[in-house]
């Protein structure tokens, strides 16, 4: 897992423009580090929305990043965007925050997500309601929370809005034992190029942050029902080619603040 460090020191390119930041999946790994990267680049004023299904680490990481900026609010939401209540809760809690934020800029990370049971195969993937459940948390609550974003922060002169999902090589190819987590990640993808597409002035960009040295991997090198692809992920680890959570992160926030990619596009860790 990515080192506990504090927030880093703010880039020689200076602070973004003042506005509404959103981070899903922010209690840990890779969401919590790409949380305390942003949070010293918000300019004055802004808003920082952290949401997530754990309540503690989510309130510890909120905690420390007050004060990281010149009149920086965070705010944090401690919801299961898988279910109804929870996706409800979020979505509120974005329409209240959004009246209190500056209108330069609307931020957007869709990281919250799960790997599903790697130990079924294709085959015993029978239950609906389970099926249902996983589409639910990965799938509908990164579009309801993206379109209600977007639609309560609007058109407006002068300002950006930028949609990021995080993505995965998942997306691109298939894996055994993941099925529900690779069809999940190439539903995201192709669900943001259509944003891509229908709204022009949104900045939309897919990345894939590599592999990860975060909880899922140890979920993915001891549960992956296949032994060949157990062993590939152990291999990753007994390498050393597992990515620090904020090495990833940090080549992101390049990548914003570049804002040179093609809307839309799938950027790979890797590509750059």
């Amino acid at each position: 897992m990515e080192p506990e460090t504090g927030p880093v020191a703010v880039p020689r390119s200076g602070r973004w423009a003042a506005g509404l930041c959103v981070v899903t999946g922010a209690s840990r790994g890779f969401g919590r580090s790409l949380a305390r990267l942003l949070a010293p680049r918000l300019d004055e004023g802004s808003v920082l929305l952290l949401l997530a299904r754990s309540a503690a680490p989510l309130a510890e990481l909120a905690a420390e990043l007050r004060g990281t900026g010149p009149g920086l609010r965070v705010e944090c939401v401690a919801a299961d965007l898988g279910c109804d209540q929870g996706l409800r809760r979020a979505t509120a809690a974005l329409r209240e925050v959004l009246p209190a934020a500056p209108a330069g800029r609307l931020l957007l990370v869709n990281n919250a997500g799960s790997l599903g049971d790697i130990s079924k195969s294709f085959l015993d993937l029978t239950d609906p309601d389970e099926i249902n459940s996983y589409f639910a948390f990965n799938v509908t609550s990164a579009l309801c929370l993206t379109s209600t974003a977007l639609r309560a922060f609007g058109k407006q002169p002068g300002s950006s809005r930028t949609v990021v999902n995080i993505s995965s090589l998942c997306a691109m190819k298939p894996f055994k034992n993941w099925a529900l987590y690779c069809s999940g990640k190439a539903s995201r993808d192709m669900m943001f190029q259509v944003l891509a597409l229908e709204e022009p002035d949104v900045r939309v960009l897919n990345y894939a942050p590599g592999p990860l040295d975060t909880d899922m991997q140890v979920l993915a090198r001891t549960k992956t029902r296949d032994p060949e692809m157990r062993q590939y992920f152990q291999s990753l680890q007994e390498r050393g080619q597992l990515i620090d959570c904020t090495v990833s992160a940090q080549k992101l926030v390049d990548l914003l603040e570049e804002d040179t990619f093609s809307s839309g596009a799938h950027v790979d860790f890797y590509d750059l």
